[in-house]
Parts: structure tokens; C-alpha cells; sequence
């Protein structure tokens, strides 16, 4: 049965690996929790079941452009679904939610803030739920890297569904983060699928520099195909596409402030291999599958080994062999750091950013609550005296905390309905016969126009009808005007929820799970990636998988550090055994070098090659009487 649907909605012959197990453990009634690595294909192990199950699956999530992409690419598969976020109005939100109870959709995308809303939760009571996705299912745990405050309503909601399923996804997740992720939704007992996080096609390379763009220039000339750069802000996607440019490199630039048609053609160019790089932020990669990438560089540092791990694992998904590069200098050391003061800035900073926020908005104290808003942040930093970057992360600690939600980037395509009948649809163009022709032309490429708010696109009516995008815009607010249509213009602007009423700052507490804890957790993160960086003799694909709690793991061979190993004459398994009976020898105490070398039954020249070699990488060193010391073990 599942095969069949595979096979028919999505054209696949067979599953990767765990995804059936996944499959089946969610459709037999069990609480399951999928670990799979990015490009494992989260997404099918949810969605083939719920096709296979009477009812609605609701699907929560809390990446807007994600769910707005997953949405599409049901829709294109003739499978009916629909995704409701904040930036959406209350009537369409109504409308979605009543065509979902009369069997409109099989899949109801929703971010976690709408779960325990009063509309919401209403509407739930007639809803046939076949089954609870969580996708991001690491932001429900307050030790995971993205942890959310409004995930922890799921709980909530699943005492409402005592016999419906819940199937938990994740990409990235540490031993303790699984524990809690299980504990947090209430399940009734642990089950985890879980695949393990080694890639041995993707080779590893960690290589510091003070010229970037030299490296930089240099991976991309020795590595053919196409290519990824990652860098920390919107300014560099765009230099460093222009200096790749002007070095004869086909490359691009990609973040979240650009027109949502602007993406789609840059995304669209990069897919088909019109363009070879693409420079961007983080908000480049999420949803897309491209499975031949070949090399993946990092120019700055991300403050955690989940981003970095999900991002590197975008390389060679195709199973052949591939590239994640590591650049970094002593000033990415220092901006590591300082991230953590940036991210946790004082609480009464915090409690003044959200005073000016509420006096913004013109919010009164106990009203605000549920209400949405519009937010210029270049504009709200000038009238009030705050630095951006003060102001973003003030927000997400607002948001843990509950007070509100910011949505950075909410690209908001057109949507429209009709509000008219045929028959006064008819009657409005005998009177007005000069939008005869913009009617026509929706009704011709548009379907499901008089039951729910559609995605339109206004570069494309204006194609069709020969005339600019601003005139389709007019004749459209118009028509708004004369109740023919509602009419919700493209937007594309942060976005404000207010998720309780306004509190005097005085009232605003920041409990130790939001910041404190928080805080400490951060800065273990932080560390783990200038450990990445810094340490020189264990192999990157060891230290990767050890901080995701696989330990059993032999060095990949490949990587700069093995690489650096393999320049001595010696043998793989020989190094080792070496380098282990040195460490031995030098557990507890400092030891004359000639002695450890006379210790170890192989032949001299082969140990003191290994002692040379761990001295160069910092793992042993003389003391003041000459003797040798073993310093950090692994």
C-alpha cells in the first residue's frame, strides 16, 4: 500500500532507508520520533501515511517559507493542502479551517503559535485528525538549538487528541535533546528511528586563512560542479558573488530580503546549472534537494554544529563524492564570541525594546493581544535609539518567553477571492465592461476561486492581458472596492504578533529555562564549533558524530586531519596503535622521550615519527625538564 502511493504520487519505486519503518510505526498508532539527516526525506514519512488514513493530518511547523513550499509541491502532486500562518488575515484563516472540516484538504500546515488559538482550538473539535506531524521537532526541547516556547503547546493539543498519533521529525538532535523531544510531547513510550549521521562521501576540511577570497577562489578552481557559500550577512552574499563573478566564476547571491520572484529565478537558474555558486545566508537550502552539489564553504562561522552539520550535509546528497570547507581566521574566533553577548542582551534591555515595540504599534497596557503587526525595524531603530541586532535578538527571547512572536521575513504572495456569484459577476461587468478582461482572465487561470483565498500572481495576470503589473494592481483594489473580490496585495515585511496582552515592564519575567539556562546552553554550542575549528588531531567526522552521540566511530581517512596523518609513512592502523600506546604510556605522568619510545614494540623510527607528529598538532609537548607530556586527550 505505502509503495503504491510512492509510486504514484511522488514516482518513486522504493523508500530510503527508515523511511518505511517510519511509516509504519506512525500508521500502526505509535508515538515515533524519525532522526533523519538533511536530504533524508523527512517530509514522505508523513505524508504517505496520512494519504493511506481517513482524515486530515495537521502538520506543524515553524518555517513560513518551508510550509508555504511544501504546501505548493502537494498541490502540484493533485493532493489537496493548505498552510495557515501569521501572515495570513482571520478570514482566510476561517475559511481554510472550515473547508479542512468539510474534507477541503488532506494536510493542514499551521505554525505552533495558531495551535492553541481560540479559533483554532474551535475549529479542532470538527476536525476528523488522522495524525500529528512536528517537523523541527528539536525546538519543543530547551536544549536544542532552536528552542521554542510555542512548541511546548503541542502537549496541549494532544490531550484534545488522546487516540490520534504524533510523528516527531528532526534533523539534528543530541542524545539529550531525543530524550526530551519524547518527553515533551508525551509519549506514551520511547520509539526512535534513527539513522546515523556519517557521510562517507563528504569529505571534511577545516583550513585556516587570512584571505578568504584567495581560498575561497582556489576550492571552486581545483572542484568542479556546483557549489554553495555560506556567509553570515545580506552585504556579503552580494560582494562576494561580484568578486567570484569578476574572477570568471558563475555565481549568484541568495538571502531572505529579496522578492519572492527574484528567488525563484535565482533558485531556479542555480537548480538547472545556469549558475554554478550561489553566495548565501542561512535562509538559502531549506526545502531544496539538489542532490549534486559538490562542495559546500563556510566563510563564517554558524554558532552551532546542527547548522553547520545541516548545512555541509546540502553537499553530495547524490552519494558521490563531495566537499564541506571550513574557512576561518582569528576574527571568526572573536565574533563566535561575541555572538553570545549579542544574542542575550540584559533583561532590561530586553524590557525596553519591548516597551518601545508596544508605544510603536500605539498598544494601551492590557490590550494587544493576538493582533498583528507590520514591523519596519530600520524605522523603529531610528525613532527609538536601538541597535538591530539588540532589537532581533530581544525578539526571539520575547518570543521563548511568550510575550511575542517575530517573523523576520514574511514574503506574502497575492491571494484573492470572490466575494460575488456568477450571476453578480455577470451583472457588474454590463456595468462595468472595463474589467471584463482582468475577470476573464482569473477566472481562465485560476481555480477554486469562490470557496478560498488563492496564491495569484500579478506579473502573470499582467502577461496575459498585455498591460504592466500596476494596472492589474489598480483594476484588483477596485474591483476590492466594488465587493467583487477581496484582494490581499503581495507583502514582503517582518511581521509582529502579539501573543498576550501588553504588560508593564515591571510585570516582564524572564524565567531561567528562557535565559539563563538558555544563555549557558548557548555558550556550549558556541565552544563546540571553536572546538571544530581549532583542535587538530581528531579526525572531523569523529568529532562531528560524537557531538550527535555516535562513538563508535573510526577516523573517515579523508579529512585534513587524516589527510595530515597519512603524510607519515606509516600505515593507517599502525598510526593508531602507535598513537594510543603513546597516550598510554602518558595517562598519568611525564616521561623521558627516549624511554616512551623504547616502551612501544615498533620499530624506533616509527614512534618518534608519531611523537613528531603529535607535537605538531599540539597533542604532546617538552616540559621544563625535558621530558615529554601528554596534554589535551581526545
Amino acid at each position: 500500500m505505502f509503495k503504491k502511493i510512492l509510486k504514484e504520487y511522488w514516482g518513486y519505486d522504493g523508500f530510503r532507508p527508515l523511511q518505511e519503518d517510519i511509516i509504519r510505526s506512525v500508521y500502526d498508532g505509535k508515538d515515533t520520533l524519525g532522526l533523519l539527516p538533511t536530504g533524508g526525506g523527512k517530509s514522505i514519512t508523513f505524508q504517505v501515511p496520512a494519504l493511506a488514513m481517513e482524515g486530515v493530518c495537521i502538520v506543524v511547523t515553524p518555517l513560513i517559507a518551508l510550509m508555504k513550499d511544501q504546501v505548493e509541491n502537494l498541490k502540484k502532486r493533485n493532493i489537496k493542502a493548505v498552510a495557515i500562518h501569521s501572515g495570513l488575515t482571520y478570514r482566510e484563516i476561517v475559511i481554510a479551517l472550515d473547508n479542512a472540516i468539510y474534507g477541503g484538504y488532506k494536510f493542514v500546515y499551521l505554525s505552533p503559535e495558531r495551535l492553541t488559538t481560540e479559533l483554532f482550538l474551535e475549529k479542532l473539535q470538527h476536525l476528523n485528525v488522522s495524525m500529528l506531524a512536528i517537523d523541527e521537532a528539536h525546538c519543543i526541547s530547551q536544549w536544542g538549538y532552536d528552542f521554542r516556547p510555542s512548541y511546548l503547546k503541542i502537549a496541549e493539543v494532544r490531550e484534545l487528541l488522546p487516540d490520534v498519533p504524533v510523528l516527531a521529525l528532526t534533523a539534528t538532535a543530541t542524545p539529550e535533546v531525543v530524550t526530551d523531544i519524547q518527553k515533551q510531547l508525551n509519549f506514551e513510550k520511547e520509539n526512535l528511528f534513527q539513522k546515523s549521521f556519517e557521510r562517507t562521501n563528504l569529505i571534511y576540511v577545516v583550513r585556516k586563512t587570512e584571505d578568504k577570497e584567495k581560498e575561497l577562489l582556489n576550492i571552486l578552481n581545483s572542484i568542479d560542479g556546483s557549489s554553495v557559500v555560506y556567509v553570515r550577512n545580506r552585504k556579503k552574499t552580494r560582494e562576494y558573488a561580484e568578486f567570484l563573478q569578476k574572477n570568471g566564476v558563475s555565481a549568484d547571491y541568495f538571502h531572505a530580503g529579496l522578492s519572492p520572484e527574484t528567488k525563484d529565478l535565482k533558485q531556479n537558474q542555480w537548480m538547472s546549472n545556469e549558475c554554478r555558486v550561489i553566495v548565501s545566508t542561512n535562509a538559502f537550502g531549506m526545502g531544496i534537494d539538489k542532490p549534486d552539489v559538490r562542495v559546500v564553504v563556510h566563510l563564517d562561522a554558524p554558532d552551532s554544529l546542527e547548522a553547520y552539520f545541516q548545512e555541509a550535509g546540502r553537499a553530495g546528497r547524490d552519494e558521490e563524492l563531495a566537499y564541506a570547507v571550513f574557512l576561518w581566521s582569528d576574527i571568526d574566533k572573536r565574533q563566535l564570541n561575541k555572538s553570545v553577548t549579542d544574542a542575550f542582551p540584559e533583561p532590561d534591555v530586553i524590557r525596553n525594546v519591548y516597551d518601545g515595540i508596544c508605544n510603536y504599534f500605539q498598544i494601551a497596557v492590557g490590550f494587544g493581544a493576538d493582533q498583528i503587526f507590520n514591523f519596519n525595524i530600520g524605522e523603529f531603530c531610528r525613532n527609538f535609539g536601538f541597535n538591530a541586532i539588540t532589537v532581533v535578538n530581544s525578539l526571539k527571547i520575547l518570543e521563548r518567553a511568550g510575550y511575542m512572536q517575530f517573523a523576520e521575513e514574511s514574503n506574502i504572495p497575492s491571494k484573492l477571492m470572490f466575494l460575488a456569484n456568477n450571476y453578480e459577476i455577470d451583472r457588474f461587468q454590463d456595468s462595468y465592461p472595463q474589467y471584463n478582461h482582468l475577470i476573464k482572465t482569473i477566472l481562465r487561470s485560476y481555480t477554486g476561486l469562490f470557496t478560498e483565498f488563492v496564491t495569484i500572481d500579478d506579473e502573470l495576470i499582467a502577461k496575459r492581458m498585455e498591460t504592466t503589473r500596476e494596472n492589474v494592481y489598480e483594476q484588483l483594489l477596485a474591483l476590492s472596492r466594488f465587493k467583487i473580490v477581496h484582494y490581499i496585495p503581495q507583502r514582503n515585511t517582518p511581521l509582529i504578533t502579539m501573543l498576550e496582552r501588553r504588560e508593564e515592564i515591571k510585570y516582564l519575567h524572564f524565567s531561567d529555562a528562557v535565559y539563563k539556562d538558555r544563555l549557558v546552553v548557548y555558550r556550549k554550542r558556541v565552544d563546540s564549533v571553536l572546538e571544530y575549528l581549532t583542535i587538530s588531531h581528531i579526525c572531523r567526522s569523529v568529532l562531528l558524530l560524537r557531538y550527535f552521540g555516535e562513538t563508535h566511530n573510526r577516523y573517515c581517512g579523508s579529512c585534513d586531519v587524516c589527510i595530515s596523518r597519512k603524510k607519515t609513512s606509516l600505515k593507517e592502523k599502525d598510526f593508531g596503535e602507535i598513537e594510543d600506546e603513546i597516550k598510554l604510556n602518558l595517562k598519568d605522568k611525564s616521561l623521558p622521550v627516549e624511554e616512551v619510545v623504547k616502551r612501544i614494540d615498533y620499530s624506533s623510527g616509527d614512534v618518534w615519527e608519531v611523537i613528531h607528529w603529535l607535537e605538531d598538532v599540539g597533542k604532546v609537548q617538552y616540559n621544563r625538564k625535558g621530558d615529554i607530556e601528554l596534554l589535551n586527550d581526545e
